[in-house]
């Protein structure tokens, strides 16, 4: 069994700050992906940014230069701060890592997800 247990997440205003970490625990191999995922009221789910095979980092336009992911292999942990946030940064975020599992097999797992509101 995997878990992805997000925390971080809250209230802040426009211009704030908030750092999201996410820790994956449980019968782990190795973790060859992890990102974060948001998805606003009445929209789809979107990439916000990936660390792939620890090197390889992608971010949605939208969140370039704002934001910035960040994994702790020791850890299993993979970070998101967000500076200048935006209301329409509001959002559930959700953690996402690709787990070999301690039998070699793959999955992909998801978080609970952690609530972001930036309000005015």
């Amino acid at each position: 069994q995997v878990q992805l247990v997000e925390t971080g997440g809250g209230l802040v205003q426009p211009g704030g700050s908030l750092r999201l970490s996410c820790v994956a625990s449980g019968t782990i191999f190795s973790i060859y992906a992890m990102g974060w995922y948001r998805q606003a009221p009445g929209k789809q789910r979107e990439l916000v940014a990936i660390i792939i095979s620890g090197t390889n980092i992608n971010y949605a336009d939208s969140v370039k230069g704002r934001f910035t992911i960040s994994r702790d292999n020791a850890k299993n942990t993979v970070y998101l701060q967000m500076n200048s946030l935006k209301p329409e940064d509001t959002a559930v975020y959700y953690c996402n890592a690709g787990i070999v599992g301690l039998g070699l097999n793959e999955g992909d797992y998801w978080g609970q997800g952690t609530q972001v509101t930036v309000f005015s």
